[in-house]
């Protein structure tokens, strides 16, 4: 197999397993949750065996995520920063109106992205008749 087989074979087997698990919400909680203790414990285990100091982890560690852009966002993520910004409210702050509206705002939005998806296909058919 080539590396864009494996990709794909990789690609197709997540679609079907998030598909499973996404209906099933708690088990598929309790899997990724499993997944990343056991992820961080081959991390934690593997600096251990080399013999790194704390002050060595937390150096080396905070330089990859600054290089690869994801201090920020692993730490505080980008909704709460794009909410500070915006001077938002957090959720637990919202009034019950106020998430009702959001949630309105959301469906009008999902009703319009329809509508485009619908004229983007009525277009795209005419073109493929021709």
């Amino acid at each position: 197999m080539t590396g864009n087989k494996i990709a794909k074979f990789f690609d197709r087997l997540e679609d079907k397993v998030r598909s499973f698990l996404s209906r099933r919400p708690i088990f598929y909680a309790f899997l990724g949750g499993v997944g990343v203790v056991l992820f961080w414990r081959g991390v934690w285990h593997m600096a251990d065996d080399a013999n790194m100091a704390p002050i060595i982890s937390l150096i080396i560690g905070s330089l990859i995520l600054l290089i690869i852009g994801a201090f920020v966002t692993t730490f505080i993520g980008t909704k709460l920063i794009i909410s500070g910004l915006y001077g938002e409210k957090k959720l637990t702050e919202k009034t019950e109106s106020e998430i009702k509206a959001e949630g309105d705002k959301i469906e009008k939005l999902q009703k319009s992205i329809n509508k485009v998806e619908e004229e983007i296909y009525k277009i795209e058919s005419k073109i493929n008749h021709k």
